[in-house]
């Protein structure tokens, strides 16, 4: 099953910054990347906390900055 992950945020630096670690996370694994600001499908996932993170349309994480080491512990479950 192909791996997809999302991080759900407003535009702030510490979303950037999730986002960029999510990338640097799966670099060399054949895992896409979305960054998704529309509040809508924010509301969709249930995240009340910016940024979010998503694999998999499961909510995972929410209100804080993973490292890129805690992604890919996640995306190794």
């Amino acid at each position: 099953m192909e791996t997809k992950i999302k991080v759900l945020g407003s535009g702030c630096k510490s979303c950037h910054q999730l986002y960029d670690n999510a990338l640097k996370a799966v670099e060399g694994m054949d895992i896409e990347v979305e960054y998704i600001t529309d509040l809508q499908k924010i509301m969709e996932y249930g995240a009340m906390s910016m940024p979010a993170l998503v694999v998999n349309e499961q909510l995972v994480s929410s209100g804080k900055v993973l490292k890129s080491a805690e992604i890919v512990k996640i995306i190794g479950k």
